[in-house]
């Protein structure tokens, strides 16, 4: 996809009903396109990525709380680990709307899965619960947020004494590069503009035409997710870099397993996504 031009700082006018509008109409084609895989993952498979289940670890018997969490696969997949509850939040009522019934289809009541409609900044008055042992979030939700000091201290509030957040995300690094080959820093990696776009498409499978087209993101260089997390009183377990991702961004990718690219072995590695854990001391 073509990269959209920075526009003027702070928050464009409008920007959250813009986005919302955008993200309503993406469901139904997400959930009937191959990438999401829903009738698959209705009869059992596992959509998490290996990296995520690994530094995570058991989930046994624990709550965790899912933050920007679409239709609710990710969250459903740690009930499916034997989280004692999970609770997704998402702003697209539509999405939430799917995961409920989702949910239903696989047997997990709301006291088991609960879904919320509720901008991510109203998430500590919108959720069933006060804390959470465990507060998930990542792989494209960063970039949909314009004040990422703002998120990690709600994210952080939501933690339990003796829980933790577990973010992964995509690399920052690669919204620096160009479009096509990846090959290239054509952008600002520090940049704090919104990035106004009009893509006629979403990421997945089908081709369908957007109609609500126009969406606002932001750009968060890791510095500042990490510096945010932490004023907010959480403490760095680990910050990993991957040289995987989990869709073909750039031309250039090579398919090296299920969701999962990387860059061809003849050209020098670079982090294409992150992941941390930060704790609250009991």
């Amino acid at each position: 996809m073509d990269h959209p031009t920075p526009a003027e700082p702070t928050q464009p006018a409008g920007w959250l009903d813009t986005n919302q509008a955008n993200w309503n109409e993406r469901v139904p084609i997400h959930v009937a396109s191959d990438f999401y895989g829903v009738e698959s993952f209705r009869a059992g498979r596992e959509v998490l990525r290996e990296h995520e289940i690994a530094e995570v670890g058991d989930v046994t018997g624990r709550t965790l709380l899912h933050l920007q969490c679409h239709f609710g696969q990710d969250t459903l997949s740690w009930a499916r680990r034997g989280a004692a509850r999970v609770v997704g939040l998402d702003f697209s009522e539509r999405a939430v709307d799917t995961a409920r019934t989702l949910a239903a289809e696989l047997g997990l009541g709301p006291d088991r899965a609960a879904f919320v409609t509720a901008d991510v900044y109203d998430a500590a008055e919108a959720v069933p619960d006060p804390s959470y042992d465990i507060v998930y979030t990542g792989t494209g939700a960063l970039n949909w947020l314009p004040d990422i000091e703002r998120w990690a201290g709600i994210a952080a509030s939501l933690v339990a004494p003796g829980g933790f957040l577990y973010l992964a995300e995509f690399h920052p690094l690669t919204d620096a590069l160009d479009d096509e080959t990846g090959s290239r820093i054509i952008h600002d990696y520090f940049s704090r503009n919104a990035w106004v776009d009009d893509e006629p498409v979403t990421y997945t499978d089908g081709g369908a035409t957007l109609v609500h087209r126009r969406t606002v993101e932001w750009q968060h260089p890791i510095g500042e997710v990490v510096s945010a997390l932490c004023a907010a009183g959480l403490r760095l377990e680990f910050l990993h870099e991957h040289d995987t991702t989990v869709f073909e961004r750039f031309d250039s990718l090579v398919r090296v397993g299920e969701q999962r690219y990387r860059f061809p072995a003849d050209r020098p590695r670079i982090p294409l996504m992150y992941s941390l854990k930060a704790s609250r001391p009991r």
